[in-house]
């Protein structure tokens, strides 16, 4: 399949790819891709990150519908943030990217 500048296929890619590309997206689903976690694990698992961005992107990831945002009923309440079935699939979609950068340290 190719694709073909100005095709509604390359759109929604180059969509894919600015979303993906932003600051701090790829390692906050990837530090989900093992299942749900809870805030403080997805700060230690994107070091660097502020608690700011880290909202926001949670937030992000929600709303597009990657994530998922469950409150346990419990002493303190918990959240806990899930890739969704169309996360997963994204997570599994960007592992052979994964490899092959890591192939690449110098990019």
């Amino acid at each position: 399949m190719h694709f073909v500048v100005g095709d509604e296929r390359c759109s929604s890619y180059q969509a894919l790819l600015e979303f993906v590309g932003r600051r701090w997206v790829g390692a906050v689903l990837l530090a989900g891709a093992q299942g749900a976690r809870r805030y403080g694990e997805y700060r230690t698992l994107a070091p660097g990150i502020s608690d700011r961005m880290l909202s926001l992107r949670l937030k992000e990831l929600e709303q597009s519908g990657l994530l998922r945002r469950e409150v346990v009923p419990t002493t303190p309440v918990q959240i806990l943030y899930t890739p969704s079935p169309m996360g997963a699939g994204l997570i599994e979609a960007l592992q052979p990217l994964i490899a092959w950068s890591r192939d690449r340290p110098e990019l």
